[in-house]
C-alpha cells in the first residue's frame, strides 16, 4: 500500500460521516415536534384584570315583621275599653261553660255507675239499714236511702200522723228525688244564657269595630286601607268569637239535658224500689208487733 492512498481514504470516511449526520437532522426535528404539544389546541391563558374589585360577600336575609291588626293582640294592645271589655266578657263565659260541662260529665258518668252497682248488690243485703250502709256516703243513692229510712223510723208528731206512712215515706223518698234533679240541673241555666246572649255580645264588639272604622274614614277623610284594618280586625274576631263561646254552650246544654234524664230514670226506678221495700218492712213489723 502506498502512502497516498491513507490520506484519501481518510478523506473519503470522514465525507460519508458527514453526509450521513445530515441525513439524519430532518428525522429528529420530526421527532421533537411531535413529542411537543399543540400551540393551537392549548387553552389560552386568561388575563386577569388587577384593577377590578373583588366579588363581595352576600348580605344576610332579614326578615319583616309586619303587625297584625286581626288578631286578638291587636285588639288587647291597640282596642279601646269597650273592646277589651267585651273580649274578657266572652272569654269569662267561656271558661265557665266548658267548666261545667266537664264537671256535669263527670257527675253523670259517676252516678250511671253508682246506679249499675246498686242494681245489683242494694236489694240483695238483709235489711234496709245494713243496704243503706253499704253505699257511699255522700252519692245520690246514700241520700235518697237515708232519707226513705229517716222517714220510716221518724214518724211522729200531731200534724204527721195525720198522714199514712206509706204516703209519709213517698213525700220523704219523692223530696230526695226532686233534691237529686236540682243538683243535676245546677249550671244548665248558665250554659243556656251563655249560648243564646254570647252572639249578640260578639255582635255588640262588631258594631263598636264598624263605628270605629267610620270614624277613622271621617277623621282621614279618606277610605285607606290602614284607617280601616284595625277596627274592621275588631269587628271580625268578635262576631267570630261569640260564635266560638255560643256553639259549645247550646251544643253541651242539649246533651247535658239528655244525659240527665237518662240518669234519672235510674235514680227514679231506685226511688221506688227503696219505697215498696220499706213499706213492706215496716208493715211486716207492725205485723210481728201484733
Amino acid at each position: 500500500m502506498s502512502n497516498t492512498s491513507i490520506p484519501a481514504r481518510l478523506a473519503a470516511l470522514v465525507l460519508s460521516l458527514a453526509i450521513g449526520s445530515l441525513s439524519m437532522l430532518p428525522v429528529a426535528a420530526m421527532a421533537q415536534a411531535a413529542s411537543l404539544p399543540d400551540a393551537a389546541s392549548a387553552p389560552a391563558p386568561v388575563a386577569v384584570d388587577a384593577s377590578a374589585p373583588a366579588p363581595m360577600a352576600a348580605a344576610p336575609v332579614t326578615k319583616e315583621t309586619v303587625d297584625n291588626p286581626y288578631s286578638l293582640g291587636h285588639i288587647i294592645s291597640a282596642g279601646d275599653w269597650v273592646s277589651r271589655g267585651t273580649l274578657i266578657i266572652l272569654t269569662l263565659m267561656s271558661m265557665g261553660s266548658w267548666y261545667i260541662l266537664v264537671t256535669k260529665l263527670y257527675e253523670s258518668l259517676q252516678m250511671s255507675r253508682e246506679a249499675k252497682q246498686v242494681s245489683g248488690k242494694f236489694f240483695k243485703s238483709r235489711s234496709v239499714a245494713e243496704a243503706t250502709q253499704s253505699l257511699k256516703a255522700g252519692t245520690a243513692f246514700r241520700f235518697i236511702a237515708d232519707s226513705g229510712l229517716e222517714a220510716t223510723e221518724h214518724h211522729e208528731g200531731e200534724l204527721t200522723e195525720n198522714i199514712d206512712r206509706s204516703s209519709w215515706v213517698s213525700m220523704k223518698v219523692q223530696r230526695a228525688l226532686d233534691d237529686v234533679q236540682s243538683r243535676l240541673q245546677d249550671g244548665l241555666a248558665f250554659l243556656a244564657t251563655v249560648g243564646s246572649t254570647a252572639p249578640f255580645i260578639g255582635l255588640f264588639g262588631t258594631v263598636w269595630g264598624i263605628y270605629n272604622a267610620l270614624t277613622a274614614i271621617g277623621i282621614a277623610g279618606q277610605a285607606s286601607i290602614d284607617k280601616v284594618a284595625g277596627p274592621v280586625g275588631e269587628a271580625l274576631i268578635m262576631t267570630a268569637f261569640g260564635l266560638f263561646v255560643a256553639v259549645p254552650a247550646v251544643l253541651g246544654y242539649n246533651w247535658l239535658v239528655r244525659r240527665n234524664k237518662v240518669t234519672m230514670e235510674s235514680v227514679r226506678r231506685f226511688g221506688a224500689d227503696l219505697h215498696g221495700v220499706l213499706i213492706g218492712a215496716s208493715m211486716s213489723t207492725a205485723r210481728t208487733a201484733r
